[in-house]
């Protein structure tokens, strides 16, 4: 077993993690859920807008479900050649996070949005080392 199936492996378990977190235990502030956004527990006070935001999340765990089932086929069936081009793009997919999710993190931590305090500094390591991670399985893979 590579490097890199490790590191996809490990990937897909955190998102599990995610997913059943957000699916079953979307006030939890562990496994990413939405419990660190203080607005979670405010839209509970508008039912229209909490069935916005609980539809949201539920979309994006579906979402999220779907990319999970198919990396475990991919890691079942695919070849060299698959599993490399699906670290590379499991790398910049991953990466956006630092495009458009980050920022808004980092504001909503700065404004005291997000419970606890420098949960984004704590998310973005967490992403980058994935993202390391990944970056040495691909590098494994094509350097053995």
């Amino acid at each position: 077993m590579t490097l890199l199936i490790i590191v996809i492996a490990g990937f897909i378990f955190m998102e599990a993690a995610n997913v059943f977190a957000l699916y079953f235990f979307p006030d939890s502030k562990l496994a990413n859920s939405v419990g660190v956004f203080n607005a979670w527990e405010k839209s509970k006070a508008d039912p229209e807008i909490h069935n916005f935001v609980n539809y949201l999340v539920n979309w994006v765990a579906g979402t999220k479900l779907i990319f999970i089932l198919l990396l475990i086929v991919i890691l079942i069936t695919a070849d060299e050649q698959i599993l490399l081009l699906t670290g590379i793009a499991l790398i910049l997919s991953i990466a956006v996070f630092f495009w458009r999710l980050f920022p808004m993190m980092r504001r909503m931590d700065r404004e005291d949005q997000i419970t606890p305090n420098n949960y984004s500094t704590v998310l973005g390591w967490m992403i980058l080392v994935m993202i390391l991670a990944m970056t040495a399985g691909v590098l494994q893979y094509i350097f053995r």
